[in-house]
């Protein structure tokens, strides 16, 4: 690890979740598990397994033992931005796993049901503004995404691939039991609302796209931390699983300068405990 980055990362795998928001004893922990492009597996403090974007099984930087969708245990909530294939591929087969409704914009679950890849209690609809509790103690709230969405489909009366609509991209900002706010950007560029959200959900984690092509590059990702966001901590995603996804945390870091936000800059398979 190049030494900017490992002094950023230095002594934030383990912080402290803010006092003003924690209400969990102190022994729970938010963990947080990085599986490559925008996929985690979130743990919170009571327990519940959140997963997102689950491109697993065709990422080249999934770890082999998380390509086998089983390793990732239990599964009590189930969130899809979109419906580009790096963001949707497995989450079919992760519902219908673990019996879990798939979470997402209201227009792509309509898609989805409509041609039958899931069956109607496995695609809840819900959209921006909306919020859920798909779980006990779990808020999740869909917000604007600045991106594109669309479902290929391979018709098995034709053998051809169909293109059909997506719905809306969305970001999650997902409540914890205690508190604790990650906003999931899911794939988007910059947009002036990023400011309110900013404002309105004050967000102690963002998990942000820097890859750029199809997302903010780092530049973009490091305005949007400086002048609007000012977190915590940000996990930088969405970057080196496509040739055409070229930033990197270190761009990222250079951007940024000097700041107080803590940038924990993962490896695929390693995880962050908040």
């Amino acid at each position: 690890m190049k030494p900017l980055l490992s002094l950023l990362l230095a002594g934030v795998l383990a912080a402290a979740l803010p006092a003003s928001r924690a209400q969990a004893p102190a022994a729970a922990k938010t963990e947080v598990l990085w599986l490559g492009q925008s996929a985690f597996r979130i743990t919170s403090p009571g327990g519940k397994v959140i997963v997102t974007d689950p491109w697993l099984k065709l990422n080249p930087l999934t770890p082999p033992e998380y390509k086998n969708l089983e390793a990732l245990g239990k599964i009590d909530v189930l969130l899809v931005t979109h419906g580009h294939f790096d963001h949707f591929a497995d989450a079919p087969a992760l519902a219908l796993l673990n019996q879990v409704p798939m979470h997402g914009p209201g227009d792509m679950n309509q898609t989805v049901g409509l041609l039958g890849i899931l069956p109607p209690n496995l695609v809840p609809r819900f959209n921006k503004g909306g919020t859920i509790t798909p779980a006990a103690g779990i808020k999740v709230t869909a917000v604007h995404a600045e991106h594109s969405s669309v479902i290929v489909w391979k018709n098995p009366a034709t053998g051809k691939d169909e293109a059909h609509y997506g719905g809306e991209p969305v970001g999650f900002i997902i409540e914890l039991e205690n508190g604790f706010r990650i906003y999931h950007m899911g794939d988007t560029g910059l947009f002036g609302d990023m400011k309110l959200i900013a404002d309105y959900y004050k967000p102690d984690l963002v998990l942000m796209p820097i890859g750029g092509h199809f997302t903010m590059g780092p530049v973009d990702a490091a305005y949007a931390t400086r002048e609007w966001f000012k977190p915590r901590f940000v996990i930088p995603m969405h970057y080196g699983a496509n040739p055409l996804g070229r930033g990197t945390p270190e761009e990222y870091a250079r951007a940024l300068g000097e700041t107080s936000t803590r940038i924990l800059p993962l490896k695929p398979g390693e995880k962050a405990v908040f």
